[in-house]
């Protein structure tokens, strides 16, 4: 289990700083398969999860939406039959905070969970 995943958000403000170069480069060494994009100017993380079906794939939705509600912040989520793509970035500073790191680590970590 990454020790980054174990960390709690932090309630995000308006006025919160994007992670710096940094900050930015240790972070993503800590979630390697994710991929940086950028989107009308603002940067997120994304990765795209494969499944055998479209009802694991489901599964695995709602477990990274129950995780994201649990912590108050919320990916794009896109189902497919087979895959997720899961997306993200803070909006309310337009760009990556440390949340985004850690929903990151616990997203590969329900990947890994069986499912039920």
């Amino acid at each position: 289990m990454s020790t980054l995943s174990k960390e709690s958000c932090e309630a995000c403000r308006a006025d919160a700083p994007q992670v710096s170069d940094e900050e930015l480069k240790e972070l993503i060494s800590k979630i390697p398969d994710w991929n940086i994009e950028v989107r009308d100017g603002v940067m997120q993380l994304e990765k795209t999860f494969s499944f055998d079906n479209f009802v694991d794939a489901l599964a695995f939705t709602n477990r990274v939406g129950e995780a994201a509600e649990a912590e108050g912040h919320h990916p794009a989520l896109l189902t497919e039959w087979g895959r997720v793509t899961v997306t993200w970035w803070s909006h309310k500073i337009k760009g990556l905070h440390r949340n985004d790191f850690i929903m990151a680590a616990r997203t590969d970590e329900l990947f890994r969970q069986p499912a039920e």
